[in-house]
């Protein structure tokens, strides 16, 4: 219905001559009976007099004219009349008044084009108008159908200077915009005429695709040019392009299918359309222009099973639908601009009452100032008094500081030296520590010379473990040393009292070191003791010594056993044997 408003729109504004925005009973009886004519609707002549009864007096406005048009007219509406004879009624009432044929290089079968496209893309808002993204979408088209490139700066230019002095333009502009060639220069009338028509039957005609082919007859089975036109769900075909005389149409439905054919009969561009009652074989100029027609079929198709519109039409709601959210989104804007400015104006107000306060407070704070300036002089003279008194006792704490500073550096080195004997300490606790593990060592060696080899390996684990109970022994013994040296580094931090203790243990400890001392020697001792009864029997016995890294060898005694020494006298030795037995034999 809004499509069928806006060719209705345009004859009534031409019926209002003098644009006032009214027309006369007369005028629209006329207007009302050619509408009903070509929409094959059954005309009551009565029912706008019987509509209008109260309003006698003057003519009728486009507002008191819509609820008769809508009654007895729209709502009646079926689609079973032309639309391009409705479409030229109302173009043939307002192109008399509105079309200016004067520097125009098109017929006015192409302004008449022209019209159709721009009722087409107009906005749905009255008077109608198109904007320049139509105007730019419309453009492309036309130059792309006139096999033309477009040029981007051109229309950048033009933009310009519309937008200076309006955003749209009516549809008798845009006729004239096209019809002067402003878009158009260097091709001849008959091009651009051809290119309108073929944005014409896109845009209004919903054509996918149109042109020649050769079509095989069912009867005589000849084969006959004809002139393919392509809709959403029709595919006609007429005698030649000026579309006269109509052969037939191909119905396209969802069992409808186009395949392609191999070559037969010297036609090397078959394909065919398969519908349900018939099918029909059809010869492309090239392949071409045959891959080019079947994804058009196949695309008609597509679109009638998803039950969507032509593309055209989709892209132009999509188009509206994002001006619409812009225009949404700009007045939502400007509306919170217009808050802004308002929260502006008021924070200047608050801002100027503030200021007002500020400059009383000034005053007032300048005369609070000189009553505290003269305080503040009677104070002076009391600070002044106070700042002496505590020079004073600045210097005697400053002196103070420095006595105990001497008696701090004194105490740390006292602790450092005390650090320095905890140390030495440790030193020889770690030395008895070594002296008891080599001993025990020795004494374990003994021991495993003494047995089996399989008893051997279980010794080495019962020393692992004496190794390990020593070792947590010894870390106990750390452990409290190092509380003792916690606690004693506790105590130098006390008093002087407490240092004379501390110097008692330090005697205390040197004692003790003089006997750890004293049981290191005599392990040194022992342990020369024992290297000379080692090297004695060293056929016999050998240090256990930590292993080589290096891969192990494994005997029947177990990995690393033997050391390659060993081994290598155990392997001379069972050789020589066996060299005598082989004697003896």
């Amino acid at each position: 219905l809004d499509e069928l408003l806006k060719p209705i729109w345009h004859a009534f504004t031409a019926l209002d001559l003098d644009k006032s925005g009214k027309v006369s009973k007369s005028q629209l009886k006329v207007l009302s009976h050619n509408l009903c004519t070509v929409m094959r609707i059954p005309h009551d002549p009565v029912a706008l007099e019987e509509h209008f009864k109260h309003d006698d007096v003057g003519p009728v406005s486009t507002q008191g004219y819509m609820p008769y048009l809508n009654k007895f007219i729209l709502d009646k509406v079926q689609d079973n009349f032309d639309r391009q004879d409705f479409n030229r009624m109302c173009w043939t009432l307002c192109a008399r008044k509105n079309l200016n044929r004067t520097h125009l290089l098109i017929s006015d079968e192409d302004a008449f084009k022209i019209w159709c496209i721009f009722n087409f893309l107009s906005e749905e808002k009255y008077p109608l108008a198109i904007v320049t993204e139509e105007i730019e979408y419309f453009l492309r088209k036309l130059t792309e159908a006139m096999g033309g490139s477009w040029v981007e700066e051109r229309f950048e230019d033009y933009k310009l200077e519309l937008s200076i002095k309006q955003q749209s333009l009516s549809a008798w502009e845009l006729i004239t915009l096209v019809g002067t060639g402003t878009f158009s220069k260097g091709v001849d009338r008959q091009t651009l005429s051809m290119g309108i028509t073929e944005v014409f039957h896109e845009l209004i005609l919903d054509v996918f695709k149109q042109g020649y082919m050769m079509k095989k007859g069912h009867k005589r089975k000849n084969w006959t040019e004809r002139w393919f036109l392509l809709r959403p769900n029709s595919m006609s075909y007429y005698v030649s392009e000026d579309l006269a005389e109509k052969k037939g149409d191909i119905v396209l439905n969802a069992n409808c299918c186009v395949e392609s054919l191999p070559d037969k009969e010297g036609k090397k561009c078959l394909f065919y359309v398969k519908c349900s009652d018939k099918s029909y074989e059809i010869n492309a100029s090239d392949k071409k222009r045959k891959q080019e027609w079947i994804q058009a079929i196949q695309m008609c198709l597509s679109l009638m099973q998803l039950g969507r519109t032509v593309p055209h039409r989709e892209s132009l709601q999509k188009r509206r639908d994002l001006r619409q959210k812009q225009q949404a989104e700009q007045e939502e804007l400007e509306l919170r601009m217009r808050e802004l400015q308002t929260a502006n104006e008021n924070k200047q107000h608050q801002l100027e009452a503030l200021r007002k306060k500020l400059e009383e407070a000034a005053a007032n704070a300048a005369e609070e100032e000189r009553r505290l300036l003269q305080t503040q002089t009677e104070q002076q003279d009391r600070y002044r008094m106070d700042l002496e008194r505590e020079k004073m006792v600045r210097q005697e704490m400053e002196e103070q500081v420095a006595q105990k500073s001497s008696e701090l550096e004194q105490y740390l080195q006292r602790v450092h030296e005390l650090e320095d004997m905890y140390h030495r300490l440790e030193d020889a606790l770690e030395d008895e520590k070594r002296a008891r593990q080599d001993e025990e060592t020795v004494r374990r060696l003994q021991a495993r010379l003494l047995e089996e080899e399989a008893v051997k390996r279980a010794e080495l684990e019962q020393i692992h473990l004496h190794q390990q109970r020593a070792i947590s022994e010894t870390e106990v013994e750390k452990q409290e040393l190092r509380k003792e040296g916690t606690a004693k580094e506790n105590a130098l931090q006390a008093a002087m009292l407490q240092l004379e203790q501390l110097e008692k243990e330090r005697q205390g400890a040197l004692e003790q070191y003089q006997e750890v001392v004293q049981k290191l020697e005599d392990a040194a001792n022992n342990t020369r003791t024992w290297k000379h009864k080692v090297a004695h029997h060293e056929g016999l016995v050998r240090l256990v010594q930590p292993g080589s890294k290096g891969p192990q060898k494994i005997t029947n005694w177990g990995p690393a056993s033997f050391t390659e020494a060993e081994l290598s006298l155990r392997e001379k030795d069972w050789q020589e044997r066996k060299n005598q037995a082989a004697e003896n034999q």
